[in-house]
């Protein structure tokens, strides 16, 4: 095991949900054929991602473990236990996943910045753990903790078909739970040699093989992450049945089984066979675990048919499923892919977990197949999808990551369901296991990061470093170091797709322009060592000497994006991409605060600089925009176009200047645009509204109407989750006016979310003394969706009119817009 086990930190810190060969595997001669250089032997000394992964050990770990502590999560082991007569407290069976993924990014900062007290408290929440489990291996706090002790709403959270263990996999997580256990139990055992959480994670996996598998058990898990985590656990152990029940649980799914009697569908990954799967459907991130998972295991099997699907499912995610940023998941439905081509902007659901799926799986396929398409990918999401999902402090986090936004969007400290500050917690110091890969005598540098880096080839040892200002500058120089001078090897340097004037290699996205300056270079001792022919790397196979230079220049141009005519959401718009870094519009870089009336012509010119000053240091992209706006009357109103200036900003520092209006996408004529809308008394008044609602409230007023009352665009306001409350909201006009009627635009997302139209409303006028009555004979109260319900009232003067709302039982409600007619 000694050799296993120094090939396992060779592999494991390489990135959440680690690849790499392990002794068993190797006897097999099935693995990866290229392996990522651990973390732990990666040194950044970069301006951008070294900052960024010290915040996440002395703030985001930290913040995450104490919120932990504040929410029950830890004390529910100690209840499971019997340690504590407090009552188990949370709404998910997988709040457990949530203190193994803090662990988990814990180890990995241990490994590289040892903390005694860290790792004091480590060993106290492990105990905790250990403590819960039971006698046979099983651990899942929510069903072992004593019946008096349980939740209140036990009975909705659990439903169990014959009252025993395994009896709800499709909903229950205690194979998700697992498999993120697992990853911690790894992680703290390479971090600290204490074998104190794998004993715990070994007895469980020890319990899934007895229990399922050929013969016996043959179920699955709702929530892919369990395969991912016994490969882990194979890699540390050597057992070849943790690998065997990983590729049991992918083979499981789809099939209609004695202890699995019907399919559970697209959202839990089980609507057909793995090896049938030909496009990526149902929630983004259940889908991308198990791609991952599944890559592990085509890896260490060498099964092709698995590979072959999972090329097929790749090309259907980066060719029709993919946002700009990286991101994925297009709707809030089910936190799921959309279908082809359906990529709206503000309704993006593009989960901070997915991002991170992403990544994962991308490097997989890399490792696999040594193509730096999937390099290219797992870049733009790196620095875009993933990294908007934290704040610059670390300290707050966007679950889904909208590429616009009316303003009704801010990161928070922690959710009911905080799978992404914990998912955050553990990604973030991994990532400099994504920058090299071996594949035995040659050297892949996939990303570009000041610092340094130990490599073991078969032929001896190199060290590598990197001096750049990378992403704001494209000039890299890379030096090589053998140990042993006149060592021959192969060093492939990728030259991203952005540097080639290719957005996308699957065609999703393309540059509007040809390269508008030189092309990349790469050169080593004066030679040139790339042409664009060469494709996604540069090769350079020689004898090194002691000292080698390499000189990496990739020009960052301002680049405007269009994305292929099936995108219906970004036709007739633009986006603006400078290196790997893709940039928004944000409400404090335009005179107005607006986005969505803005056009950016083809022919404007911009300009970038570095702005040191700004959100820690960003380069910004400048220039004029049209501004658009409605003018005249209501009954022949004409658009009014004048220019403004305005500056971009990197996508990933976005709401950080307090809440407002966002776009990704820009119009490129006043077609797509759309206009501010003629002054009303309504967009005038002070829009105001009850404790709870979410959303800006100038959207009620910016004279736009949705399709149908469950779009989520222009824009509406809602009280989710508040339900079966009195709401209300309120205008109160610039001077009194006398007004006799109101229109209302009710939202309703049936099918998608828990709001609903109104079980009833009503109109309050206030008088002069501030006190609020009903309007006098309003003809009627409508409910209906999907159109304007108009109300008429006796006319009145007054300086405020209130719309008072009482949402259904059980509901919560919302509306898009809200008029108030003057006479």
């Amino acid at each position: 095991m000694a050799a296993s086990k120094k090939v396992n930190i060779f592999c494991l810190i390489a990135a959440v949900g680690a690849v790499g060969r392990l002794a068993g595997a190797q006897s097999a001669g099935v693995d990866y054929p290229i392996v990522p250089v651990p973390a732990t032997t990666v040194k950044f000394r970069d301006a951008f991602w070294a900052p960024r992964i010290e915040t996440n050990r002395t703030a985001t770990i930290p913040t995450s473990f104490a919120k932990c502590e504040e929410t029950h999560r830890r004390e529910n082991f100690r209840i499971a236990a019997r340690l504590s007569d407090k009552q188990w407290l949370g709404d998910y069976g997988f709040n457990d996943s949530d203190i193994y993924k803090v662990i988990e990014g814990a180890a990995y900062s241990l490994m590289t910045r040892p903390d005694k007290k860290l790792d004091a408290y480590l060993d106290e929440v492990i105990a905790d753990i250990a403590a819960a489990q039971e006698s046979d291996g099983y651990l899942y706090t929510l069903w072992t903790a004593p019946a008096d002790q349980k939740p209140p709403q036990y009975e909705r959270m659990v439903v169990r078909v014959k009252e025993r263990k395994w009896d709800n996999l499709q909903h229950d997580h205690e194979l998700y739970n697992l498999g993120h256990l697992y990853e911690a139990a790894v992680a703290h055992h390479q971090a600290t040699g204490k074998t104190s959480l794998l004993d715990v994670a070994t007895k469980t996996a020890d319990l899934l093989v007895e229990t399922f598998g050929p013969g016996k058990m043959q179920s699955t898990s709702g929530h892919p992450e369990i395969e991912i985590g016994l490969v882990k656990l194979y890699r540390e152990t050597g057992k070849r049945e943790y690998l065997d029940l990983a590729k049991f649980f992918v083979d499981t799914r789809g099939t209609i089984t004695k202890d699995k009697p019907q399919l559970w569908g697209e959202y839990c990954q089980d609507h057909k066979p793995f090896l049938q799967q030909d496009e990526a459907v149902g929630h983004a991130v259940r889908a991308l675990y198990l791609y991952s998972g599944a890559t592990d295991v085509a890896a260490l099997t060498g099964d092709t048919e698995y590979a072959a699907t999972l090329e097929t499912l790749w090309k259907n995610v980066a060719g029709k499923k993919l946002y700009l940023t990286g991101g994925v998941g297009a709707t809030g439905a089910g936190e799921a892919f959309g279908g082809n081509y359906d990529l709206p902007n503000a309704t993006a659901y593009c989960e901070t977990c997915a991002a991170i799926a992403n990544v994962l799986w991308n490097h997989r396929m890399f490792l696999l197949h040594g193509d730096s398409k999937y390099a290219d990918e797992m870049e733009r999401t790196l620095y875009n999808g993933f990294l908007s999902g934290v704040s610059l402090d670390g300290t707050h986090f966007f679950y889904p990551n909208p590429l616009a936004s009316d303003g009704g969007h801010e990161r928070v400290e922690w959710f009911g369901c905080p799978c992404c500050p914990s998912n955050v917690c553990r990604f973030m110091p991994s990532i400099p296991g994504f920058v090299y890969a071996v594949d035995g005598d040659t050297v892949y540098v996939n990303l570009f990061v000041a610092g340094e880096a130990k490599l073991q080839l078969a032929g001896g040892s190199v060290t590598i470093k990197q001096e750049t200002n990378y992403p704001w500058d494209g000039r890299v120089k890379i030096t090589v170091e053998p140990d042993t001078p006149g060592l021959e090897f192969t060093v492939k340097i990728r030259v991203p797709g952005w540097a080639r004037n290719i957005a996308s290699s699957e065609g999703l996205y393309e540059f509007a322009d040809s390269l508008p300056g030189p092309l990349p270079t790469v050169a080593e001792g004066g030679r040139s060592c790339w042409n664009p022919r060469d494709g996604g790397y540069a090769t350079i196979k020689r004898r090194w000497q002691a000292t080698n230079d390499i000189v990496v220049d990739l020009p960052m141009h301002i680049q405007r994006v269009t994305a292929a005519a099936e995108v219906a959401a970004d036709r007739g718009r633009v986006a603006l991409q400078r290196g790997p870094i893709v940039f928004c519009v944000e409400h404090s870089d335009v005179p107005a605060g607006q986005v969505e009336n803005l056009v950016l012509p083809d022919d404007a010119e911009l300009t970038t600089q570095f702005d040191p000053k700004l959100l820690a240091g960003v380069q910004v992209i400048e220039g004029t925009a049209i501004a658009t706006r409605y003018s005249g009357d209501e009954a022949e109103p004409v658009i009014v176009q004048e220019e403004v200036p305005f500056r971009e900003i990197p996508y990933y520092a976005w709401a950080h200047r307090g809440r407002g209006a966002m776009a990704v996408w820009l119009a490129r004529d006043a077609d797509h645009a759309a206009p501010l809308p003629l002054p009303t008394l309504a967009n005038r008044s002070r829009a105001t509204a009850s404790p709870g609602a979410n959303g800006n409230l100038a959207v009620l007023s910016d004279g736009q109407l949705p399709e149908k009352s469950v779009s989520h665009e222009p824009g509406f306001v809602h009280w989710w989750p508040r339900k079966g409350e009195t709401q209300w909201v309120q205008y109160d006009f610039p001077e009194p006016a006398t007004v006799g009627s109101v229109e209302v635009y009710w939202f309703d997302d049936t099918g998608v979310g828990e709001c609903r139209t109104p079980q009833s409303w009503k109109l309050l006028a206030q008088d002069a003394a501030g006190e609020w009555t009903e309007v006098a004979h309003p003809s009627a109260y409508e409910c209906a969706a999907d159109r304007i319900n108009r109300c008429e009232f006796d006319p009145i003067e007054t300086p405020a009119l209130r719309l008072e709302i009482q949402s259904q039982p059980g509901w919560s409600t919302g509306l898009h817009e809200w008029r108030v007619i003057a006479e």
